[in-house]
């Protein structure tokens, strides 16, 4: 993953979209293309983009692709923001 692609990757509000619906579950491609009034190739490039950026997983079942959240890169990247900004990281405590 390099910040650049995941930069370009969210810098689309069809791929921010995406991502908000992936936020509930994994779904097929279909799934995700019937909330969008654009072609499956449409979304398939977004997807693509998606990937590229390591923002979603992909899973193939039989015909169908699933698409998951992959949350690590955006934990990532607000790590690296709050550090930007001069924010202590989170930490945990034990109880």
């Amino acid at each position: 993953m390099s910040f650049a692609d995941t930069f370009k990757a969210l810098s689309d509000p069809v791929r921010r979209d995406i991502l908000q619906l992936l936020k509930q579950g994994r779904l097929s491609a279909g799934e995700i293309s019937s909330h969008f009034a654009m072609t499956n190739a449409t979304i398939s490039y977004h997807l693509s983009i998606l990937k590229k950026a390591d923002l979603v997983f992909e899973t193939r079942e039989g015909t169908y692709i699933y698409y998951e959240l992959n949350a690590s890169v955006l934990e990532e990247i607000m790590l690296w923001l709050s550090d930007l900004k001069g924010e202590q990281a989170y930490e945990k405590t034990e109880n």
